[in-house]
């Protein structure tokens, strides 16, 4: 077992995977908790898509990629707020007509500038090929962001349960509105290299949903999270070494196992662990929809 264990610790690659995975897994939850408390995880998805023109971009003017990323991103946030307070449409429906279209708009200018992006790496990343720089820029931005919301814990806590409350006690709503999109941006630009695009919202709401099951406040709920993030990019990177196959998507099929397992049994919120599921266990079998019998 302590073999097992150490075997993949003898190569650099995977003691840097390991080690990224573990800060990301620790980052991402912790500000998708704020998203799902929000109802907005939504957001986190539409600004992973948006950041693939600023990435097109500044790879072709030969800038750190950081940079136009996260300027992407947060110009999508502003078209969506432009939009909601131009118009008469919601919210979500803005929100995937931006994504769409930022998506769109970086293939094409991955094809028109000619850019040899790794799309692939993109969009599943490449946790296996991560650098000790990578570590030290998602460790850089994963502190920031981390000792931003320590510091300003009370006021963030305040505009995500009452932004109206917030607002009326001379909080700056707009400021904080801002630094939350912002963190958002940065957190889901750190996480790219290890799970990609397309599967960071996964990181950012997966962890985040487990621990919502199980805890009731909310800074239990991004401790949990963290933890369990962890857990996770460790135990996902582990299997892919055994059983060779890609690393993001063992880290989100991990977490996805362990959300549905606090699903059917958190204590509290568990479907299989309800009152009326123990007294009565026909129950269950109606709620899965297999037959109708008596309630």
């Amino acid at each position: 077992m302590l073999n097992w264990l150490l075997e993949p610790l003898s190569y650099e690659f995977m003691r840097n995977a390991i080690a990224i995975g573990i800060v990301v897994g620790i980052l991402c939850p912790i500000v998708g908790s704020y998203l799902i408390v929000q109802r907005m995880a939504l957001l986190g998805d539409v600004i992973a898509h948006c950041v693939l023109p600023g990435l097109s971009i500044s790879f072709f003017l030969g800038i750190d990629i950081l940079i136009g990323a996260f300027v992407s991103g947060m110009l999508s946030t502003f078209l969506i707020a432009w939009i909601r307070s131009q118009s008469r449409v919601a919210v979500d429906a803005a929100m995937t007509f931006t994504f769409s279209s930022f998506f769109a708009l970086g293939v094409t200018l991955i094809t028109v500038l000619k850019n040899k992006l790794d799309l692939d790496s993109f969009l599943f990343g490449d946790i296996l090929g991560v650098t000790s720089t990578d570590i030290h820029r998602t460790l850089i931005i994963a502190a920031i962001i981390l000792v931003t919301v320590r510091l300003f814990y009370k006021e963030v806590l305040f505009y995500t349960f009452d932004k109206t409350g917030a607002q009326a006690v001379g909080l700056p709503v707009n400021i904080i509105n801002l630094g939350f999109t912002a963190a958002v941006t940065l957190t889901i630009i750190a996480s790219m290299q290890s799970v990609g695009v397309l599967l960071v919202i996964s990181m950012l709401v997966g962890p985040a949903l487990i621990a919502y099951l199980l805890v009731k406040e909310l800074h239990h709920m991004m401790l949990l999270g963290a933890a369990v993030g962890a857990v996770v990019s460790i135990m996902g990177v582990y299997i892919s070494y055994y059983y060779n196959i890609p690393s993001g998507p063992a880290i989100v099929l991990v977490s996805s196992v362990l959300f549905l397992i606090a699903l059917l049994f958190s204590p509290s919120q568990g479907i299989l662990t309800r009152p009326e599921m123990v007294t009565n266990p026909a129950r269950i079998f109606q709620q899965l929809g297999l037959f109708k019998g008596k309630k």
